[in-house]
């Protein structure tokens, strides 16, 4: 007779990534579960929203001056129920996570865990997902700024412009301890359903799953790449102008993630060197290949030049090319001087 595998004991490691895991979620009643960052050419150090399991934290009160001009609701801890429940729930999967792993310790058991741990995950991000619609969306018909047509949801997760502010949505510290503790409680499962194929576990067992592991906390850790600039609909993050020239686009990334996006390389130098951004935080700088299909690339890579015959957006004047073959096919029909990226911010500093 078949073995019913639902009954099956797990073994120590599956348990200690348990174990760890009910540490996590108890770590995350301390910490912030999300933010939501908030920048404006007026507030040059950016304005921050933080979800605590039990509370609202960062910049309140200031941002609840801001919605009431656009007549958004303000926040109070109070007004949210989530900030009462959210910890008992928390708990109860950190305490589940700990009996599994120490008193039930069956198949069956970590299956259940990791299911309600995954349907908790998508209700919650439902739930915020509504909360930042409703107070996008359920305006005061008086406020004193009204923009026909203009919501002011926040992005669920990335980068939204909302007026003349950047939003910028990710998980906070909490947030990725919980994504760590679903990664663990799936390593978990892994390591067990391979236990199962097996009558004994070797010493090479877990390599696949730690593999796998590896890679899934790889993807989460990634930040954002470059995105296609989209003509008439992006907004040039330095003069505002809507980008219509796909020949000279450019775009820097933050080590958040956040994207600005540059209608010309002027704009991008210029922004640069505003009090808009601290250099120390650009992580990746993009410019567009001035030959199509127009793709961005690593300003560390590309090749340019500079001739006042581009009549580029802004008056910048530089194209640029992924190789050098194409930079002197250009300069053969613009002429002008070939100038390195290094080069191009050293004579902006």
């Amino acid at each position: 007779m078949r073995k019913n595998t639902s009954s099956q004991k797990l073994t120590g490691l599956p348990r200690l990534l348990l174990f760890i895991c009910s540490i996590l979620l108890i770590t995350v009643l301390f910490v912030p579960l999300w933010q939501i960052q908030l920048a404006a050419p007026q507030y040059p150090e950016g304005l921050v929203l933080k979800m605590y399991p039990n509370r609202i934290g960062g910049n309140v009160e200031i941002i609840n001056g801001l919605n009431h001009y656009i007549g958004m609701k303000t926040l109070h801890t109070e007004d949210f129920i989530e900030f009462t429940i959210l910890p008992y729930i928390i708990i109860f999967f950190a305490a589940l996570s700990l009996a599994v792993a120490l008193f039930l310790k069956t198949k069956k058991w970590l299956i259940t865990l990791l299911v309600l741990f995954i349907l908790f995950g998508i209700v919650a991000m439902a739930d915020f997902w509504k909360w930042e619609y409703d107070y996008g969306h359920n305006l005061d018909p008086n406020a004193a700024i009204q923009v026909p047509g203009m919501a002011y949801q926040p992005p669920l997760i990335g980068y939204k412009k909302l007026l003349n502010f950047g939003a910028f949505s990710v998980p906070d510290v909490g947030g990725w301890l919980f994504v760590t503790a679903g990664v663990l409680m799936i390593l978990a499962l892994i390591l067990q359903l391979s236990k199962g194929r097996k009558s004994s576990l070797s010493t090479k067992t877990p390599a696949p799953a730690i593999a796998m592991l590896i890679g899934m906390l790889s993807l989460a850790s990634c930040t954002t790449g470059p995105q296609p600039i989209r003509l008439g609909i992006d907004a040039c993050s330095f003069c505002k102008m809507t980008i219509a020239d796909n020949r000279f686009g450019a775009e820097i990334i933050t080590q958040k993630g956040k994207i600005f996006k540059f209608d010309d390389t002027h704009c991008l130098l210029a922004f640069r060197k505003s009090d808009a951004i601290n250099t120390n935080d650009i992580k990746e700088i993009y410019l567009t290949d001035f030959n199509e299909p127009h793709d961005l690339i690593e300003a560390s890579k590309v090749f340019l030049l500079k001739s006042a015959d581009l009549r580029s957006p802004m008056g910048g004047n530089i194209a640029c090319f992924t190789d050098e073959t194409g930079l002197n096919t250009a300069a053969e029909k613009f002429a002008g001087e070939k100038i390195a990226w290094e080069a191009l911010l050293n004579a902006d500093q």
